[in-house]
């Protein structure tokens, strides 16, 4: 499974990023390429504050596997609340801070503690980088790159 922690993995996700413009339209959800921008932040910045939050909802932890198996992510999964953008969001801006993200993620991948995520809870350092691998996989196929 590929994983952000790997440089080519890396170096693919943002050469994803690139091809993205404002108007690309979306292949479905309700998102348009900003607004998923935004979205996509959140996940990178839990890896890399490395909070400690708790252990995860006993109910989360029934969906983990999924989130670093090598089955995509199904179209039109529930997303949290507070991870749907219900306003407008600059593309530019989302662009540029996401594809710093990726960056400052992929130079964790020398950490060697974790902290438990905060609605799944503990994941090894390899889950940590499919996990993040996936999810932007997920979302830029949303957006057909």
């Amino acid at each position: 499974m590929k994983t952000i922690w790997n440089s080519e993995a890396k170096d693919e996700l943002l050469s994803r990023v690139e091809q993205l413009t404002a108007d690309t339209p979306r292949q479905w959800g309700k998102m348009d390429t900003a607004q998923m921008l935004w979205h996509c932040k959140y996940p990178l910045t839990v890896a890399i504050k490395n909070e400690d939050k708790g252990n995860g909802k006993w109910y989360m932890k029934l969906f983990k596997k999924s989130l670093y198996n090598e089955k995509p992510f199904k179209q039109g999964l529930p997303t949290a609340k507070f991870l749907v953008a219900t306003e407008s969001k600059n593309f530019e801006d989302e662009k540029s801070q996401l594809i710093d993200l990726i960056h400052k993620t992929h130079d964790l991948k020398t950490r060697e503690s974790w902290n438990p995520h905060p609605f799944f809870g503990k994941f090894t350092h390899e889950q940590w980088g499919q996990l993040e691998y996936k999810h932007l996989d997920h979302h830029f196929t949303q957006f057909g790159v």
